[in-house]
């Protein structure tokens, strides 16, 4: 207790949780996306659930990550080396993620192009066989996700409730944001095709960061960001031509 009214009291502190805060919510973009896309193939009843569940999963995953600090900073230390390059954990579990990644998407994408069933909605592609097979993905790209995460916290921060309060912020925006979004996406089903090539570039992000190719986030997001823009003014300008027929 006392180190916590300790660390209230430095305004270091508060700068950093901020900071902090804001790379959280944004690392948690990538995967609300995913959730957001798989959970729409669920039955109508069942999606909420599956959010929900999936996000708490998030959560239970990152703060149980925090509680083996010690244990996540080893996982960036090389286990092997290959064509001259040392690959740790946190670079396999990376690489695995992304390379999940990179394959939901593109099949995804498959079905939204080339659909070989009529019964296949717009929204989604394939329709999820199960609701566990959903929260089996989510729990997959959760743990990725996971671990990028609280990776970044212990960069920035040495001061573990700093890291359990900005985790716990960012994964309540998650699922406050988790219903407009999917809904959003459910109602623009154009925008379905722009999410999966923002989880295909993620995907292959995630590889070449695991390959030991750094490539700066703010480009990334810098990218999303101006499809977003260019979709916006596609969907306004649709609206505008049907309004203009009627």
């Amino acid at each position: 207790m006392q180190e916590i009214v300790t660390l209230a009291q430095d305004p270091a502190v508060w700068i950093a949780l901020v900071t902090l805060i804001v790379m959280e919510v944004v690392l948690g973009i990538d995967n609300l996306i995913f959730i957001s896309i798989l959970t729409n193939k669920l039955p109508p009843e069942n999606r909420e659930k599956a959010r929900r569940i999936g996000i708490g999963l998030a959560l239970i995953m990152r703060l149980g990550l925090l509680g083996t600090v010690a244990w996540i900073v080893q996982l960036t230390q090389p286990v092997f080396e290959l064509f001259g390059h040392g690959f740790s954990w946190k670079d396999l579990i990376l690489i695995g993620g992304g390379l999940f990644l990179v394959w939901k998407a593109t099949k995804e994408i498959h079905h939204n192009v080339d659909p070989v069933d009529h019964k296949e909605d717009m929204v989604g592609g394939a329709a999820i066989q199960s609701f566990g097979a959903a929260i089996g993905q989510i729990l997959l790209l959760d743990l990725v996700f996971s671990v990028d995460s609280i990776i970044t916290a212990v960069g920035m921060t040495p001061h573990l409730p700093v890291m359990v309060v900005a985790v716990v912020f960012a994964v309540a925006v998650m699922l406050l944001a988790a219903t407009p979004l999917a809904n959003f996406i459910e109602r623009n089903p154009t925008i379905v095709m722009l999410a999966l090539a923002f989880l295909l570039m993620i995907g292959t992000t995630l590889i070449a960061e695991g390959m030991g190719l750094h490539v700066p986030k703010g480009y990334i997001y810098a990218a999303m960001a101006f499809s977003a823009l260019v979709e916006v003014l596609n969907m306004v300008a649709r609206n505008r031509r049907q309004r203009a027929k009627h």
